[in-house]
C-alpha cells in the first residue's frame, strides 16, 4: 500500500474516562441487558408459533443488535491506546486537553480534544481527527490556529488550556 494514501481508519487514541465508559457499556450489555433479552426470547419462543410472534421477533432483533455492539466494543477496546495525562503537556494543546478558543468576531468555543469513540452524545468534545483539533495541536495560550473549513480558512486564538489530572491516592480515598 502506498504510504501517502490516507485511510479512513479512526485514530486509536482514547482518554482513560472514555476507555472506562466503553468497558462499562460492554459489561452492561453482556452481563445485564443481553441476559434479560435472552430470557424474553426464551419466554416468547415457549409460546409456540414463532412466525407470528411479535415479542419473539422484536427480542431476536434486539439480541442481534446487542451481539453486534458487543463484538464491536470488544474489538475496539483491544485496538485503542489509552493516553494518560502527563505533566509535560501543561501549557500546550495535546490529546485530552480542554481548550477555549476565540475568533475575530468574539465567538468563543470551549471543548475537549478526545478520541473518535468519545464524541457521541457530547457537544463539548471534538475528535482528535477533526480539522480544528489538528490545527490546535501544540499551540499555547495566545497562539493563533488557522483552520480549513468548507467555507474557507478561519482564524482562532487560544484563550485557555487545561487538563483533567488523575486523582492522587489521598483524593481517591476521600471519594
Amino acid at each position: 500500500m502506498n504510504a501517502n494514501v490516507k485511510t479512513n481508519a479512526k485514530t486509536n487514541l482514547i482518554t482513560r474516562e472514555g476507555f472506562e465508559k466503553l468497558n462499562t457499556e460492554l459489561n452492561y450489555l453482556w452481563r445485564e441487558y443481553r441476559p434479560q433479552i435472552t430470557q424474553k426470547v426464551t419466554w416468547a419462543a415457549s409460546l409456540g408459533d414463532r412466525s407470528e410472534n411479535a415479542d419473539y421477533k422484536e427480542n431476536k432483533r434486539l439480541l442481534r443488535q446487542i451481539d453486534s455492539r458487543v463484538r464491536y466494543l470488544r474489538k475496539r477496546i483491544e485496538a485503542v491506546k489509552v493516553v494518560e495525562y502527563a505533566p509535560a503537556q501543561e501549557g500546550k494543546v495535546f490529546f485530552g486537553a480542554w481548550v477555549e478558543i476565540e475568533n475575530d468576531q468574539g465567538e468563543i468555543k470551549r471543548f475537549r480534544i478526545v478520541g473518535p469513540d468519545e464524541i457521541y452524545g457530547r457537544n463539548d468534545y471534538i475528535s482528535i481527527d477533526a480539522p480544528m483539533a489538528r490545527a490546535l495541536l501544540k499551540k499555547q495560550v495566545d497562539d493563533e490556529a488557522i483552520v480549513s473549513t468548507p467555507l474557507g480558512l478561519s482564524t482562532w486564538y487560544v484563550n485557555a488550556i487545561s487538563y483533567l489530572k488523575p486523582l492522587g491516592p489521598q483524593e481517591q480515598e476521600s471519594r
